[in-house]
């Protein structure tokens, strides 16, 4: 396998994970219910944020934290959720790619779930 090298890659990783991610039973409805999601409108935008955090781009604009404290107030996550979110981007990782990158999207993805975990589910004030 190769690593992740370019927005391309990045685009396929995000393909294959939402396959998953929009049919799993813990965070599917998430994608279905709670909004439902556009993913050819929602894969450009997921694409540049990631392109933003794994290769330094400037092509995310948006606020990653507002956005997923709007899904909270709608329906609100659990720390078993950004579980099996975390899951499910590191099984797709590693069943697609290896490498530098492959390593570093995983930790920046945890690093990103247990950010959103502490401040959403717990309130800032830490791990429960």
């Amino acid at each position: 396998m190769r690593d992740i090298e370019n927005k391309a890659d990045i685009e396929i990783l995000m393909k294959a994970f939402y396959a998953k991610a929009i049919y799993d039973k813990s965070i599917g409805h998430y994608f279905t219910e709670v909004v439902v999601l556009n993913l050819e409108k929602h894969l450009p935008i997921i694409c540049n944020f990631w392109d933003s955090v794994l290769f330094n781009q400037a092509a995310y604009q948006g606020n990653v934290m507002q956005v997923h404290q709007h899904l909270h107030a709608l329906s609100a996550f659990t720390g078993d959720h950004f579980k099996q979110w975390i899951f499910l981007l590191k099984q797709t990782v590693n069943e697609l790619f290896e490498g530098d990158n492959a390593e570093k999207i995983k930790q920046r993805a945890e690093s990103i779930a247990t950010v959103m975990n502490i401040k959403l589910v717990y309130g800032g004030v830490g791990m429960k």
